[in-house]
């Protein structure tokens, strides 16, 4: 006969390798789920003012609510891809025909440089415009073969594209509809303490909404100010230097000067003072102050982490997951501290009765 602590070690086998195996089959969507869970986080408080208002209409509440996610979100998303296509095929023309020599930019940058910072930068071998040049062409040549397979990719996977896009929508339907009631099963099975499960939930669901909402809308507002100065100051392609703009902005520390910093550069050494000082003050004064402005908002300071945290666990997370990772490495790393809390707990939670 087997005993009681065989049958336990049997089926906790048994249960490791069946969920091992159904996430492997799930790995092939692990994008259009991680996305159809984190959009339906993210929109459940207006899911439930709409159930309010129809109390008997589950299924009606979840589709008016996957319908206004669609028009509020996913499609101004696609619509600002449109755009960034059609500017950056039109910025790589003009490289392509030589309308856009970056070798003839550096060296009127260099030519307007103090003597004394020339002769240090020549020691690096970088005041050689050719060298320069052949660096910068090298760099860019990886780009655009990194870009070519991208985009080749895609191409090639379309209908792959379609499927997990609809797998989100269906994903996302069902989960406003039954969150709740998969959500305390879930809870349920987890051997934990009943606080410890709400507040592994508390920091999961508020890492989502931060992660998603707060450094997304800093992300666009910093790339729509930085594309509309440019396009102010009549620079080509004002959507694909924004949204690079809004790129770079979700990494802390580092943030959209990298973009606008080196054009207003440029345009004091080679005399155009004042877009130089408009763009500089305008990055200083608006954009790079923007995060400071709305994140406290809409996040909040209780919830943030150390900035160097975020940096590392998005740099690590995008290197993992791709583009997803920018959420998924920031939430792991809250998962991370939040577990290490609950195990180390600090005098303050100790001393807290809740």
């Amino acid at each position: 006969m087997s005993s009681p602590a065989l049958q336990n070690k049997t089926f906790a086998l048994l249960l490791t390798l069946v969920t091992l195996a159904f996430g492997a089959i799930l790995w092939q969507f692990h994008g259009a789920i991680f996305w159809g869970s984190a959009l339906a986080i993210l929109f459940t408080p207006l899911h439930r003012k709409l159930l309010r208002r129809m109390p008997d209409r589950r299924n009606l509440a979840a589709l008016s609510t996957l319908v206004l996610c669609l028009l509020g979100v996913i499609l101004p998303v696609a619509l600002i891809g449109v755009s960034l296509l059609q500017e950056a095929s039109a910025v790589y023309e003009r490289v392509s025909s030589g309308q856009l020599n970056f070798g003839l930019y550096l060296q009127q940058v260099i030519d307007a440089l103090p003597s004394w910072l020339v002769t240090l930068l020549d020691r690096f071998h970088l005041t050689t415009v050719s060298e320069v040049q052949a660096r910068l062409v090298s760099a860019a040549g990886q780009i655009s073969q990194f870009v070519a397979t991208r985009v080749l990719s895609i191409g090639q996977n379309t209908l792959q594209f379609f499927v997990g896009f609809g797998v989100m929508l269906y994903l996302l339907f069902f989960l406003l509809r039954d969150g709740a009631e998969l959500l305390a099963r879930i809870s349920h099975a987890i051997p934990l303490d009943h606080s410890h499960k709400r507040q592994l939930a508390d920091k999961f669901t508020t890492v989502i909404r931060a992660t998603i909402k707060g450094n997304l809308v800093v992300a666009a507002c910093q790339g729509a100010l930085g594309g509309f100065i440019f396009w102010v100051l009549g620079i080509q392609g004002p959507v694909l230097w924004g949204v690079l703009m809004a790129f770079l902005s979700l990494l802390p520390a580092i943030g959209a000067s990298l973009i606008w910093a080196p054009v207003a550069i440029y345009f004091l050494a080679t005399g155009a003072i004042w877009q130089g000082l408009a763009l500089a003050a305008f990055g200083l004064g608006v954009i790079g102050l923007i995060d400071n402005l709305l994140r406290p908002i809409l996040v909040g300071k209780d919830t943030r982490m150390p900035d160097y945290v975020v940096l590392i666990s998005t740099l690590g997370g995008m290197a993992l997951f791709g583009l997803t990772g920018f959420v998924i490495g920031p939430t792991i790393a809250a998962l991370f501290i939040a577990c290490w809390d609950l195990f180390a707990p600090t005098d303050e939670d100790s001393a807290d009765p809740t």
